[in-house]
């Protein structure tokens, strides 16, 4: 069965995220057009709603109201940033400037997931924020302000940046961030919409602080690369389709997919190329393509495509020769290990995939077919929505554990493939 006709994806999950931060951060009201409303940006709201802002959806709207920071209320001490690691990671830098003892939370999940990465910078500032056994959450953050610091970011991490620019923003002092490799510049992009004045050269990112956040009034979230990335997919595996998605989002930061697809051989075309809210976005046009080749995806190109490596690497499995990924370890502390749970799940079905210490080798099997198996997401949301793709292999059903975990970034993921299906 091919998969036929248009869709409109998900709002993009970083932009969503970080929208309602900076909206909440500013007074007054703020429309944010087309967000996801998925768990992880809910648990981002949620929090601020504790602290005052009011928030009412309307059709594709969102819409913020907030008192300020200056005027938040802390009546309640618990914070819960659900399995949000963006949630806990960004906010981290907002709360350390707060005047008061606040605790982040998190499910099982982000429990178990790496802090310290982020409270490390945020204590060279002046930062009171105690962990959980020294690395993973709860978090007991003493917030006051903070002064600026010059901080190398050891590892490649837009979490990381940007909460460093968060805490830059309302800290005292210069701060200024050394960036390895490039990664998303969302934050730098809402900087500008919300008038906080910052220096970009190369990769060295300069903000004086502290400055309040000025609301535009209104935010567009285009849709989520991310999310695009699993129909795309599908539609270049599933003989005879032929798909479009519009308005998707790809940001330089971001589009890393496109090119890995184009290496591949892939027939995906760009379509209508505009901006939308200061985002660069197009229509993606993707048709089935027999002749994948293989490729390696390393350096520079995983940040710009890290979320999509679990799918990409399902792509990997029909195409000829051996394709290589590596310089990959960030899978490791994701909502799962995503290289082992990626490589068993694969396995499972009857791909020749294998993992490495930074990320996997696939040998390709363009005339190969999967079989049944009884496979789990291990509640990670990217690994459920590629074993769904995978299933369009199948002859027979495949049995998915845990599928629930799309709500995370896409709750409407199974509506939009069978669309795509029904078509």
């Amino acid at each position: 069965m091919s998969l036929k006709g248009s869709i409109k994806v998900a709002g993009d999950k970083s932009i969503t995220h970080r929208a309602i931060i900076f909206s909440s951060l500013s007074k007054g009201t703020t429309r944010i057009h087309e967000p996801l409303l998925g768990a992880d940006c809910i648990s981002t709201l949620e929090i601020f709603k504790q602290f005052g802002v009011k928030s009412e959806l309307s059709k594709d709207c969102l819409i913020i109201t907030s008192p300020g920071l200056e005027s938040f209320c802390y009546d309640q001490s618990i914070l819960d940033a659900g399995n949000s690691g963006t949630t806990a990671r960004l906010l981290m830098g907002v709360l350390s400037n707060l005047p008061a003892t606040l605790t982040l939370i998190g499910d099982e999940s982000l429990s178990k997931r790496p802090m310290k990465r982020v409270t490390l910078p945020l204590s060279q500032m002046g930062a009171n924020i105690t962990l959980e056994n020294d690395a993973t959450l709860p978090a007991t953050i003493t917030g006051h302000q903070l002064t600026g610091i010059s901080y190398e970011l050891p590892v490649a991490s837009a979490q990381v940046k940007s909460a460093i620019m968060l805490a830059g923003m309302l800290a005292q002092g210069v701060t200024t961030i050394h960036e390895p490799i490039p990664t998303r510049d969302h934050t730098e992009k809402m900087f500008e919409d919300f008038q906080i004045a910052y220096n970009k050269v190369n990769r060295m990112i300069t903000v004086q602080g502290p400055q309040m956040p000025i609301t535009p009034g209104e935010v567009f979230v285009p849709g989520d690369i991310s999310s695009a990335a699993f129909f795309v997919v599908a539609a270049l595996m599933v003989p005879g389709s032929d798909v479009m998605i519009e308005n998707v989002g790809i940001n330089e930061t971001r589009s890393g997919i496109i090119d890995v697809i184009r290496a591949m051989n892939g027939k995906i075309t760009l379509v209508n190329e505009r901006y939308f809210g200061g985002e660069p976005v197009a229509d993606l046009h993707i048709q089935y393509t027999k002749d994948l080749v293989a490729t390696t995806i390393e350096g520079d190109m995983i940040p710009r495509l890290i979320d999509e490596i679990p799918i990409l690497a399902l792509l990997a499995t029909r195409a000829k020769g051996i394709t290589v990924i590596k310089d990959a370890e960030e899978l490791k502390v994701k909502e799962t290990n995503r290289i082992d749970v990626t490589v068993n799940q694969l396995k499972a079905i009857g791909a020749e995939i294998k993992s490495t210490d930074d990320g996997m080798i696939i040998t390709g099997q363009p005339e190969g077919s999967f079989n049944q198996a009884s496979v789990s997401s291990h509640k990670d949301h990217r690994i459920a929505m590629m074993l769904c793709v995978a299933s369009l292999l199948i002859d027979e059903p495949l049995i998915i554990e845990d599928v629930e975990s799309m709500e995370i970034s896409y709750p409407d993921f199974l509506k939009h493939l069978n669309v795509l299906l029904g078509n």
